[in-house]
This record gives C-alpha cells, structure tokens and sequence, in this order.
C-alpha cells in the first residue's frame, strides 16, 4: 500500500486527531508553580493493516524554571536531583521546541489536523506540558488546549485495572517496577499499553466500524 493510504488510515482512525504518548517527572503537583524536571515523548505510527505501534522516542532532563517550587517530598518520590550537573538537563524551552516540532512533523506526514496527548492519568501530564509551553513563550503548540486519551481510563474498561504496572501486566506488556517513575520509562510502556488496547479494539471486531446498509 502506498505511504499516502499508511498516513489515510492514522489520520482516519482518531478523527483526525494525531497521538502523542507524554509522561512527565516533577517537583510536585502544580503545573504553574512546581518545576517540569523530565518530559518524554513517544509518536505512534499505523502500518497498512491498521495496526498502532510506536514510532519516534524523544527525551529530556528538564532544569527547574527560575522560581520554581521544588517539593521535597515529590524529589523523594521521583528520585531526582534537581541540581546534578551530570543529568545534562535543558530549559523548558529547548525540550518542548524539539518535542513540537517532531510532532509538527508526525502531523504533516499522517495529514492530521491536531496532536492530542496520550497520558496515564492525563490531565497531569497535559498541565505541565502546556504550563511549561507558555512560560516558555512557544507559540506554536501543536497540542488540543484540553482534550486527551487517559490510558487509566482505557486500561479501566478494557482490563479492569487503573494502575499503570498493573494494566501493563494485565495486557501481557513487561513491566519493571525499578525502572518507573522515569518519564522514559513510562512513556515507553504507556505506549505499548495505548496501541494493545486500540490493537485488542481491532482484534475483537470494533474496527473499522461497519457500514450501514443501504436502504
């Protein structure tokens, strides 16, 4: 099939809608005030046949915003030294600008009109991601301003669990729990989960959807 038929079909499946898989690290719950240290970000292809997989991986250690709040209790959590030269960290400008213009991209090469965020638990991830947008004063943010796919949700009403280790292990994905609560991490795994339920979707007969009969 031809590479236009391929880009047809991603387009076609989400309304027109391009999926980017996003899972950050920070210093604490609020987007305005606590520090964005880690975004990862991983964009999904459709082959010929229909089936999701992930295509581009994208990565950064983030340095704090100046003024930024740094709970100490989120560190802890996360485990990230804020302040450690060797985790070669960029601003938040420099991480979001490489990270929309891959998606700019993916759009224009999966003829999709808007990307939408992917995330466990999404409404986190989107308001990090788009607080740190406009500090950072990025104007072209590819992003819809308040729609997202929640894998939590997804994972609840396909396997019956929330938890993203569990709705992992519940699809037959790997998962390491010494590894997670690294941003890369958990978007690699979010997006294996994302395309098994869109995939499972596919599998069980609810895609493409039937046509109805002429009358």
């Amino acid at each position: 099939m031809p590479d236009n038929a391929q880009r047809a079909a991603l387009c076609d499946r989400f309304r027109g809608f391009y999926p980017v898989v996003i899972d950050v690290e920070t210093a604490g719950f609020h987007a305005k005030t606590n520090a964005l240290l880690e975004i990862a970000a991983v964009t999904l292809k459709m082959d010929e046949n229909g089936w999701l997989s992930p295509d581009e991986t994208l990565h950064f250690h983030v340095a704090p915003f100046e003024g930024a709040i740094l709970d100490q209790d989120a560190l802890a959590f996360n485990g990230i030294d804020p302040h450690n030269p060797l985790r070669g960290a960029v601003t938040e400008y420099e991480a979001l600008h490489a990270i929309f213009k891959a998606v700019r991209k993916g759009m224009k090469d999966a003829s999709c009109n808007r990307a939408i965020i992917v995330a466990h638990n999404a409404t986190f991830d989107h308001g990090f991601t788009m607080a740190a947008a406009e500090r950072a004063g990025l104007k072209r943010n590819p992003f819809h301003p308040f729609a997202t796919f929640d894998t939590a949700a997804l994972s609840g009403l396909a396997l019956g669990q929330t938890v993203l280790a569990k709705a992992c292990i519940s699809a037959g994905i790997s998962f390491d729990a010494s590894q997670a609560h690294s941003a890369l991490y958990d978007t690699e795994r979010t997006a294996e989960l994302f395309c098994e339920i869109v995939n499972r979707w596919k599998r069980l007969g609810g895609w493409p959807l039937p046509q109805p009969e002429e009358s």
